[in-house]
């Protein structure tokens, strides 16, 4: 491959190791992450806590991490993602050896919620994706992006099944330390992604004139579909977080052994590449839009046949290996639509802000998991709300414009987009939620009462 098209940013880097080492950081980052399901319940156990307090952990984590994005991404635009990547790989090697020490609700939500929520922030796909983004030609971009985000999911492939060897063998804190270990080590590739915004040609947008942050965000704030892409991205994070983190426990539910929902969460991390890639390729060829679309209503009636189908463990694997190839296919069509709505030169900023969006259903998908399951005996509900906003999310695709978003002032009536209103949103869903998944324990009350300190801080 020929070198990145940098004037100033030395020394210059092939395009294959920028991909490859950009693929390693999503891979280890995420990989780390999807390892809390494996964690669930030998966590929960050994702490004598609930479901739902390990499930607040994790939604404060998503939480976080979406609320840390469109900063990092920022910070990355403007100082280079080597800096903020490196930043971000000690944060979370910190994060991991503290939650390898908790022992209780509080210490669990700080560690492996807060201060992991906002490593991934600085140290995943926002990241990772802009960077890789500017430095490829626009023709390139989606299939460029597609590679990175399959050798990402690698990391789930590996480290899953890892994490469980490591769990039957030892403890699930000698897990989180040896976690720590592999996402420390990778701070040796992340100067391959050197540069800021500033460093390569602007490309994507319409017009010439370089654009400040706030212009940008006022235009985004203004843009039909980019306020539609927010929204339909909310699902993605709902799927793949309640997915990833109860997928084990469901399984359990059904009889079946940690293994077997380990070797599905596994499978899914395998088929995801398949699934990116041929997302990579495809949307060089086809509209994203369409093709989301299509990928969410796959997702749905997936689902679907899961739930009515005879449970068994083959159908759980089958389930895993199916869903993989729908899981993170969506990310680079989506992180190409924003550049191609906006360009280069904030995108870290732009997609951040996007990613916030699959965040706070992230936050969702985990928190109300764990709380119905447990007031309910079953996570039956929480698929088949996963259904219903695959069926929106898959509308809602039909409707977006991923052309270039004209440089005109929209006029006094236009929507606004406003951050604050939609975490109003939230908050008042979870509520209604909790009015009937009450809590059984006093670690649960505490976690509870810790959520809704969150939320008035939110407000």
């Amino acid at each position: 491959m020929t070198a990145v098209p940098s004037p100033q940013a030395t020394p210059r880097i092939a395009l294959w190791l920028v991909v490859a080492m950009g693929g390693i950081i999503a891979a280890a980052s995420l990989g780390i992450r999807s390892t809390f399901g494996v964690l669930f319940d030998p966590v929960t156990e050994d702490l004598g806590l609930g479901r739902g307090s390990f499930a607040l952990a994790i939604a404060v984590q998503q939480l976080v991490w979406g609320l840390s994005q469109p900063i990092a991404g920022a910070i990355s635009d403007k100082y280079g993602a080597a800096r903020t990547l490196a930043a971000g790989c000690v944060l979370y090697g910190i994060a991991l050896v503290w939650m390898s020490r908790a022992s209780t609700t509080a210490e669990l939500v700080v560690s492996g919620g807060f201060l992991v929520g906002l490593s991934i922030g600085a140290a995943s796909f926002a990241v990772v994706l802009s960077s890789v983004g500017r430095m490829v030609a626009p023709e390139r971009r989606t299939v460029a992006l597609g590679v990175v985000s399959a050798i990402g999911s690698i990391g789930q492939f590996v480290l899953v099944p890892l994490s469980q060897w490591r769990l039957d063998n030892s403890s699930w804190q000698s897990v989180a330390l040896m976690l720590a270990v592999i996402i420390l080590a990778v701070i040796v590739v992340t100067p391959a992604l050197q540069g800021r915004s500033s460093d390569f040609p602007q490309t994507g947008s319409v017009g010439k004139q370089s654009r400040t942050l706030r212009e940008e965000l006022r235009r985004a704030a203004n843009a039909r579909g980019y306020l539609l892409l927010n929204a339909a991205f909310f699902v993605c994070g709902f799927h793949v977080t309640f997915i990833g983190t109860h997928l084990i426990a469901h399984a359990n539910d059904l009889g079946q052994d940690d293994a077997n929902g380990s070797r599905a969460l596994a499978l899914i991390g395998l088929f995801n590449v398949f699934g990116s890639l041929g997302a990579g390729f495809l949307g060089a060829r086809f509209s994203n839009t369409k093709l989301l679309s299509a990928i969410y209503g796959a997702r749905g009636v997936v689902i679907v046949v899961f739930m009515l189908a005879p449970q068994s463990e083959m159908l759980t694997l089958v389930f895993g290996a199916t869903i993989g190839i729908l899981w993170l296919s969506t990310v680079p069509l989506t992180s190409a639509i924003v550049s191609k709505q906006f360009g280069t030169d904030h995108a870290g900023s732009l997609f951040g802000i996007v990613f916030l969006s699959h965040q706070l259903g992230a936050f969702l998908g985990a928190w109300s998991g764990g709380a119905l399951s447990e007031s309910t005996g079953s996570y039956n509900v929480v698929w088949w709300v996963a259904v219903g906003l695959a069926v929106v999310a898959m509308v809602l695709h039909l409707m977006i414009d991923e052309g270039p978003v004209p440089d005109v002032e929209a006029p006094p009536s236009a929507v606004r987009f406003r951050p604050a209103t939609g975490l109003a949103v939230v908050v008042l869903f979870l509520a209604a939620l909790s009015a009937f998944a009450p809590v059984r324990s006093a670690a649960d009350d505490a976690a509870t009462g810790l959520a809704r300190i969150c939320f008035v801080a939110l407000q």
